[in-house]
This record gives C-alpha cells, sequence and structure tokens, in this order.
C-alpha cells in the first residue's frame, strides 16, 4: 500500500458546547476513492474543512506531502462581488489558467460570460466544478457535487473522476453516482470515524455488521444502546426488510401500468368507463407547447391515475420544468388539453428549498409553537412525529438557523408531509438530503394516499419511487416509459437497435440506389456497432450472478474479502454496461443519420 500523501491524526474539533469529534485518525493515499457517509449534522462538510486545511481543529496534527495540491469543492460558493463566471473562476491567488477553465467549461457545457446575478443553480454549481478541476488537484474534495446538475453533466463528471490520476472523498446523497466511482468508505459516526475498503455498495451491509457488533457488545455488558443507536438501526437493517416489501409492491405497480399502455408505448391508458371519473386525475391529451419557434412539447397524451407516481427526466432545458407547469394547470398549452380534476389539491416542494425563518424555533415551524401537530387529519405530539423524521426529540425548542442545510431540507419536508392533499410534486426533492433521509422520503412517498410527480435527476431515487418515468430529449418528443430511470435508458437503447423502416420511392419508377453508393461508418464505428449488444449482455448477466451472491445475508461476516471484490466488480460493471450502451446509442445514430 502507498504511503499517504495527506493524513490528519488525532482530529478533534469542538462546535457549541462539545465535541462534534474528537480522536479521528484518517489517511488519504494517492489514488484512495472514498465515500464520506454520515448523517446531516454529523459534521462531514466541517469535517472536509478540517482536511483541507480551512478550518483551525482544536486537536490533531495535519500532515501533507510537500506540493501536494488539494482542492476543495464545496456545496455553496460564495460569488458575490464578480460580475461574471468568468471573473469568479480566474479570481485569487490560487485561480486556474485561462484556457484551463475555458477547456473544461466547453466540455462540461457552461457559458462562463454568464452573469453571476443571473445565473441558475445549475449554472454556479459548474462553475465551481469549472474552478475545481481547472486548478489541477492531487487531492480533490466533493461536497455533493451532482447537486443542480442534470444527467449530461452527471455523466461527465464520473467519467472524469474516472479519469482522475489523483485521489479524492466525495460526500453525495446519489448513490448511482457513489457505487460508480468510489472503492473505500469513511463513516463518520457519532463524533467516531471509520473506514473500510470496501465501494459504497458493500456500506449497508457493512454498517449493519457494525451495529449487530454493538449490540452484542452491549447485551454482554447488560446496557441499552443509545437511543440514536436504535433508530439507525431502524433507518439500515429494518428499512431493509421495509425496503423489500416496498420494492416488491413498486414491480407489481410498473408491471400494472405497462399492461395499460399498448404496444407503441402509448400513455393514453385503457381504464374501464366506470374507472375514469374516479381514478383520473390529471387528463393530457395531444398536447403541444412551443416558446418562439422551439417547440417544447409536442403531441403528448398521459392519463395520471390517482396514486401514480410519476417521474420526469432529462437533460436542464429540455421542457421538465414546462412539462410539471402543464401537467399541475400553471401553464396553459397551444393545443390540446389538460383537465385536471375538480377535488385536486396540491403542495409544492421546490429546489429553492425556501428555508423557514433562522430565528424561529423547529416547535415554530411545525405547530405554530404547539406540542401537537395535524398529520393530514390525525393528530400527533411535535416529539413523536421528529422521531418519524430521524430528529432527536429534544430539538423542539432549537433555532432553524442551529440545523445543518439538510436537517433544515428534512425539516421542510416534515411540514409540508404534515399537509393535506393528493397531490405532491417534489422538484428536485433530494438536494441536501442524507442517505438516510432519502430513505425515509422513499418510505413517504410509497406510503403517500395521492398521486407524486418528482423531477430528479438522481437514478437511484427515480428507479425505488417513480411507476412511470417521462423522458424528455429536448426536441418535443416525450417518451412514456413504465417504470423508473434505467427502464427509460433501456427503452432508447433498444429504440435505437430496431432497424430502420425502408423508406417508400416517392415513385413506383425510381431506381433505387445501390447500398455501395452510401457513406458507410468506419471500421471502429461498425465494429463497436457489431459487438457492442453482445458485450452489454455479458456484463449484465455477471451483474445478476454477483448480486444473487451477494444476497447471502452472512457474506460479510465470513468472507469480507469475497464480499468487497463482489461489490466492486458489479459497481464498476454496471459503469461498463452504461459507457457501452452510451457508445452503442453513438454509432447507432451515426448509423441512422447515414441511412437517411
Amino acid at each position: 500500500m502507498a504511503p499517504p500523501i495527506l493524513s490528519f491524526e488525532d482530529l478533534g474539533l469542538i462546535q457549541g458546547e462539545g465535541w462534534l469529534f474528537r480522536n479521528l485518525d484518517i489517511f488519504i493515499g494517492p489514488r484512495d476513492r472514498l465515500a464520506l457517509i454520515g448523517r446531516n449534522g454529523a459534521g462531514k462538510t466541517t469535517l472536509l474543512k478540517c482536511l483541507a486545511g480551512l478550518v483551525d481543529t482544536d486537536e490533531g496534527t495535519r500532515k501533507i506531502v510537500p506540493g501536494t495540491k488539494v482542492v476543495l469543492l464545496e456545496q455553496d460558493t460564495d460569488m458575490r462581488g464578480h460580475a461574471t463566471l468568468e471573473d469568479w473562476i480566474l479570481s485569487g491567488d490560487d485561480a486556474p489558467a485561462a484556457h484551463e477553465a475555458a477547456a473544461i467549461a466547453q466540455q462540461i457545457g457552461i457559458d462562463l460570460s454568464r452573469d453571476v446575478a443571473t445565473a441558475s443553480g445549475g449554472e454556479r454549481r459548474r462553475a465551481a466544478i469549472v474552478r475545481a478541476l481547472a486548478r489541477d488537484p492531487d487531492v480533490l474534495f466533493l461536497d455533493e457535487p451532482t447537486n443542480h446538475l442534470d444527467l449530461g453533466a452527471i455523466d461527465w463528471l464520473e467519467d472524469w473522476l474516472q479519469r482522475f490520476k489523483g485521489a479524492f472523498i466525495v460526500i453525495s446523497h446519489d448513490r448511482t453516482f457513489l457505487n460508480r466511482l468510489t472503492k473505500s468508505c469513511l463513516w463518520l459516526d457519532r463524533g467516531n470515524i471509520r473506514r473500510a475498503e470496501i465501494g459504497f455498495g458493500g456500506f449497508e451491509a457493512w454498517t449493519e455488521a457494525v451495529y449487530a457488533e454493538e449490540q452484542r457488545a452491549a447485551e454482554k455488558l447488560d446496557a441499552k444502546l443509545a437511543l440514536e443507536l436504535h433508530w439507525l438501526q431502524r433507518g439500515v437493517t429494518a428499512r431493509r426488510r421495509r425496503n423489500q416489501g416496498r420494492l416488491a409492491k413498486l414491480n407489481e405497480m410498473r408491471a400494472q401500468r405497462a399492461a395499460m399502455m399498448g404496444p407503441a408505448g402509448g400513455a393514453k391508458l385503457g381504464l374501464a368507463k366506470d374507472d375514469v371519473k374516479t381514478k383520473t386525475v390529471i387528463d393530457a391529451d395531444q398536447v403541444a407547447k412551443s416558446f418562439g419557434d422551439r417547440p417544447i412539447i409536442r403531441d403528448f397524451t398521459l392519463r395520471i391515475q390517482r396514486g401514480d407516481r410519476i417521474g420526469l427526466v432529462g437533460a436542464n432545458g429540455t421542457g421538465k420544468t414546462t412539462l410539471l407547469k402543464l401537467l399541475t394547470g400553471e401553464l396553459k398549452p397551444d393545443s390540446g388539453t389538460v383537465t385536471q380534476a375538480k377535488t385536486l389539491s396540491g403542495i409544492v416542494i421546490d429546489q429553492q428549498r425556501k428555508l423557514m425563518s433562522p430565528e424561529k424555533r423547529v416547535r415554530d415551524v411545525l405547530a405554530e409553537g404547539g406540542d401537537w401537530i395535524d398529520v393530514r387529519g390525525a393528530k400527533k405530539h411535535i416529539k413523536g412525529y421528529l422521531k418519524e423524521f430521524l430528529f432527536d426529540p429534544s430539538l423542539t425548542e432549537a433555532p432553524v438557523g442551529s440545523l445543518s442545510g439538510g436537517e433544515r431540507s428534512r425539516l421542510l419536508l416534515a411540514r409540508e408531509f404534515a399537509r393535506a392533499s393528493n397531490l405532491l410534486v417534489l422538484d428536485e426533492p433530494t438536494n441536501d438530503l442524507d442517505l438516510e433521509t432519502l430513505d425515509l422520503l422513499q418510505e413517504v412517498i410509497a406510503d403517500y394516499e395521492g398521486t407524486v410527480l418528482i423531477v430528479s435527476h438522481d437514478r437511484d431515487f427515480l428507479d425505488k419511487t417513480v411507476t412511470v418515468t417521462l423522458g424528455l430529449d429536448g426536441s418535443g418528443k416525450v417518451d412514456v416509459v413504465a417504470g423508473g430511470y434505467e427502464d427509460w435508458v433501456r427503452k432508447r437503447y433498444q429504440d435505437h437497435r430496431k432497424p430502420a423502416k425502408p423508406k417508400e420511392s416517392s415513385t413506383a419508377s425510381a431506381t433505387p440506389q445501390p447500398k455501395a453508393a452510401a457513406v458507410k461508418l468506419s471500421y471502429k464505428d461498425q465494429r463497436d456497432f457489431d459487438r457492442l449488444p453482445a458485450e452489454i449482455e455479458k456484463l449484465e448477466a455477471s451483474i445478476s450472478a454477483d448480486e444473487e451472491a451477494l444476497h447471502d445475508p452472512d457474506l460479510f461476516a465470513r468472507d469480507p474479502k469475497r464480499f468487497a471484490e463482489l461489490t466492486e466488480r458489479i459497481a464498476r460493471h454496471r459503469a461498463d454496461v452504461e459507457a457501452a450502451e452510451l457508445r452503442w446509442l453513438e454509432v447507432a445514430e451515426m448509423a441512422e443519420q447515414l441511412a437517411r
């Protein structure tokens, strides 16, 4: 094993009236790929700043190999005082070279001449990534790097990090991102740090083993585990059992949806006539919407039923927000009709996170200063309700300003989910949430009796929550697919594999052109076009076999090395499948263009 290039021994930091963490030993090797995992409020962001040398600790010794460049991509970036994104990127003593910044900006798709004042959250995030990567780091700390990024930018960042020759530590709620990139896990838990040489795919099984050992040790000492540990066990071991049932139910709902759709994937679902009035909450028929000369939505038809979970995916600017506004009645179509049920009553949790006043107490936000909260018609004590959302009940008097960003988002969810409604609209709901809160959010959505519309770039979250995916590619066409994100990707792949229908001649006597006269694919392109489908099938078979082996609940305890090998291979093969599918789609589109 290579010696560390950055380490921190006996790291300790006091926050408020006590230690946030103490006696932490962290070592970073030159090619480490580390996931930093912990609850909101555990101190993950603060720990990264300590490791980066940006926060003075109360205890401990930081060591770094001379000449090692450490760069931190922060979750929130202060760009005040700068006119354009480029001005901000090239400011400061450690600014990157202008040509390096321009090259990365072109790849990730950001106009650096954009005014800071009018830049969107996604544009600011891309600019921050440009600044961080263009500085040529040896060690890169990434705090929620995929927040506000669309799927194309996330794919690009994943590819860049896979080729990165340095080390990185990443905090992220994006399970797919972590699965594909990380080789080791750092777990910040109750002020302590643990490390395991397994990718994120093995994290839950590892933590279950740790908790089980703690349980046995506590029983031997005739002691009870702390209340927080019980919550954590509920959030891992018990949740896994619930997840199995929830996902089985979700797959059943998807199968029912697929059966309702026509063979061509049409979305005007076939319901019995007496079911239409009672089950349909939104009915869109031949909807079209353009802005200027650009079509945003074309010929879109969908009947949404009570209880549907609809996911909207696509790159930024493809029309997701427009489609969402059309479905909810906030925007009128240019042609076609959108009809909402008269009884429809919705709540919207948007990506802007209009957070509560920092001086207000948690009690004020949830119960207007009282002890009881009305949760969709049922009275619940505020302390019990806080526990349902993974809060310590003692936080009732805490000011909102004392909570971490993720805890504030969780508090917002708790407040909104208490309101009576039959339509829930979630716009990028996963931003700033830790992994446990994401699991909780999945449970709440599964138990919600109404209809849910979700705009998200979190692929794993969509795969575990939605029954129907609406995929937008920017041309105005909307794919309607029963299932989640992966089902949409698979449909696009299969659609491109279908042979193009021969074009009919404009006249009966037209002479067909010989194929040899057409421009053809290069040797490499043709070879990839022919070989990749079989390679993808082989990789998917390997993934299925390895996942079946991981179903053994005793594998981690019996053979941790084998467990680590399986999880790492699954993550690697999943990345290989996606890369192969993207390459196949690329050459398939080239072949389609040549055939026209």
